[in-house]
């Protein structure tokens, strides 16, 4: 049953359970909304408290319905019903009340919670606002700054800041249903405060809403549903409640069938559907209770923090006791910034801190279920480490190399057991990014594949199974993006109008601010090894400036100069007459903003498609996951593959075969025309 009624004395307990979490399905809300009706015609029930069976409140709105036709009772009745209530309603919160399930709250007449449970409004997250009076009660709850605050970022908030906040009446640190059947019976007793339709908002200072909207603005970039929400709480400020409400109903309305909401869908259920791929569907992992990581700089210290932030102790490796204090050092520093920034309280980071061990002896390692690989990128070395771990651990611990290029089937040549090793590839910085390529061998075991999924759930990232070439998915993406910026540079644009369109399509920093930032060298260590291989890397203008030792910003200058302390990139004579020495045999071009990004993201989409028809990638969300997690995509595009669909594929390959004529680019590639012809990708995994 999804709603059931206990009647304890006068307060009647109306339990939802619907698992997994309890979402607002047609047969929920018909569910509370007879229950509504039910409990109004019994004389003796008083007050009604609203509870949840299982891990959580409400957690929002029902996933299996997504794009279907809404059936009554739609969610805006039900929330009303509830608040027109003749006996009061009391939430009783565990878990996440979110989107739906907080806006059912906010009809009750008082909201309790536990300590751990959390409230919010995460519609913006999915393009849209809030559909059921969230923009319009809430700031009748909690005040207007609460409500812009929550509305146009969708960030939840715990109960303790929740309760300080007014958006709940009290935290219950005991048992959740008798302590909010207890707040029932104390309210009966006083005089009952207005529903929340009927209390009034208060004024904000003169000038609030144009610094609201500069800041949300600011926050918001391209997508169009944070400033939205904004206008529906304004209107909520200044107009009465009925109107308020149309107002945020046909702003939702609008918004659901928008192209970033269904961008947004998209990246919502590649991510869901991200931890528990269906290839592995009912391999059982291998156990993860304990890990190594050795190595620790930039990158194993940040897969070490990573580590200890899901709790698991890590046993830290390094080539002599320098070594081993610098690692600790860097880890303290991530746990430092993190207690600073408010992210983790300063017990919290000792704590972190106690749980890591450093060493130089492998011995050390003879009982870890993990050990990740985080040295220098050179294959000797990287198997040099392998052989040693393969004779100091156990045969069924996890064997991982963190390398962005390598092939993980040399760096395994000769270990024993291979089947117990995988590629697991970080982003840095790796406590923070949220991607993780998980790289199978020929020999790798699905069960420690697995695991490398469950690794990631643990440490709350974002999985994608890539196979094995030179970059994996994402490096491999982005070499083209690198080569088509000095293609563009060639042939008529300049470094900053090239960034500036890429900053316009979305994304955080254009290519060549991203290459200063970074350091040119490390790319350059890339084609260097490709050259070793035979191949022909194109990056004529990038080398000369490596040739010269102009490295990005820790050397003072790459594609732009950058004076002493200062960060600020400014346009460099040097850079430009190299690309002018470079450029004399192309022709010329005109590039406005729009013809820029299309130079880099149709090669982009061209290079995910033959990715697909390789098999490195399973799945075209696979590649958005991975551009949006690891390269700054914008998420409310859905990746370059959505993207390409979104835009028409058969306009991608017109748009890509005219800049192959000019020599821009390489012709569509044979699953991208096959896509064009059938309307979309197909997984490889089919």
């Amino acid at each position: 049953m999804t709603v059931s009624i206990e009647r304890q004395g006068e307060i009647a307990v109306v339990t939802v359970n619907n698992p997994p979490v309890n979402a607002l399905s047609q047969a929920l809300r018909q569910g509370l909304f007879d229950a509504a009706e039910a409990l109004d015609a019994d004389p003796s029930v008083k007050a009604v408290v609203l509870a949840c069976a299982g891990r959580t409140f409400i957690a929002g709105a029902d996933v299996g319905e997504f794009g279907k036709p809404p059936m009554p009772p739609h969610l805006p009745d039900l929330v009303a019903r509830i608040e027109r209530a003749a006996k009061p309603w009391i939430a009783a919160i565990h878990g996440s009340a979110l989107g739906g399930g907080f806006e059912v709250t906010l009809g009750c007449r008082f909201r309790v919670a536990v300590s751990s449970a959390s409230v919010g409004l995460p519609e913006v997250r999915l393009g849209i606002v809030p559909g059921a009076g969230g923009t319009v009660r809430l700031p009748r709850l909690a005040g207007v700054e609460t409500a812009v605050d929550m509305v146009t970022t969708g960030t939840p908030v715990g109960a303790r800041k929740a309760h300080e906040a007014g958006l709940i009446d009290a935290v219950i640190e005991d048992d959740l249903v008798a302590g909010a059947v207890a707040s029932a019976r104390a309210a009966l007793d006083r005089p009952l405060p207005d529903a929340l339709r009927d209390r009034p908002v208060a004024a904000v200072a003169e000038g609030f809403w144009e610094a609201a909207a500069k800041t949300v603005a600011a926050r918001a970039k391209r997508e169009e549903a944070p400033l939205s929400a904004l206008a529906c709480v304004r209107r909520a400020a200044e107009a009465d409640f009925e109107t308020a409400i149309a107002f945020e109903r046909e702003t939702f309305l609008a918004l659901r069938g928008s192209p970033q909401a269904a961008a947004l869908r998209h990246v919502f259920f590649a991510e869901r559907a991200a931890t528990r791929p269906p290839e592995l569907a009912g391999v059982t992992p291998w156990t993860i209770r304990s890990a190594a990581v050795i190595g620790g700089g930039t990158m194993g210290a940040g897969i070490a923090a990573a580590l200890r932030d899901a709790s698991l102790p890590v046993i830290l490796v390094e080539r002599d006791d320098g070594a081993v204090e610098r690692g600790l050092a860097n880890l303290r520093a991530i746990f430092h910034s993190a207690a600073k920034r408010g992210r983790i309280s300063t017990d919290a980071a000792a704590e972190r801190m106690a749980g890591i061990t450093g060493t130089t002896d492998y011995a050390a390692l003879s009982d870890v279920d993990l050990v990740i690989e985080a040295v220098f990128e050179d294959l000797d070395v990287k198997r040099d480490v392998f052989a040693r771990l393969a004779a100091a651990c156990r045969d069924n611990a996890i064997l991982a190399t963190n390398t962005s290029y390598l092939d993980p089937e040399r760096i395994a040549e000769g270990i024993r057991r291979p089947e117990r090793f995988l590629g697991l590839h970080f982003f840095s910085p790796a406590q923070m990014m949220k991607l993780l390529e998980i790289i199978p061998t020929r020999a790798s075991a699905p069960e420690v594949v697995a695991a490398g999924f469950a690794l990631a759930r643990m440490l709350n990232k974002i999985p994608v199974r890539a196979g094995i070439c030179d970059g994996f998915i994402g490096n491999r993406i982005l070499k083209v993006t690198r080569a088509q910026a000095e293609r563009l540079l060639l042939s008529g644009a300049t470094p900053p109008a090239v960034d500036a369109a890429m900053r316009a399509f979305g994304l955080p920093m254009g290519p060549f601010e991203a290459q200063d930032l970074g350091g040119l060298d490390i790319a350059a260590f890339q084609r260097k090894a490709a050259r070793a291989r035979g191949e022909t890397p194109f990056a004529p203008i990038a080398d000369r400036l490596c040739a010269i030792e102009r490295f990005g910003q820790k050397s003072g200058g790459g594609w732009y100069d950058y004076p002493p302390g200062d960060r600020t990139p400014r346009l460099s004579e040097t850079v430009a007459a190299i690309i002018a020495e470079e450029a004399k045999d192309w022709p010329r071009l005109d590039w406005d903003e729009d013809a820029i990004a299309d130079c880099i993201l149709l090669p982009m989409i061209n290079e995910g498609a033959s990715i697909l028809a390789d098999g490195t990638a399973l799945r075209a969300s696979d590649i958005d996951l991975v551009k949006i997690h690891g390269y700054g995509f914008p998420r409310w595009r859905g990746g370059p593959m959505h993207y390409a669909q979104a835009q028409g594929l058969d306009k991608v390959v017109e748009a890509l075969n005219t800049l192959a004529t000019e020599g821009l680019a390489d012709p569509p590639c044979d699953l991208l025309l096959e896509a064009a012809r059938h309307g979309g990708f197909s997984d490889a995994s089919r």
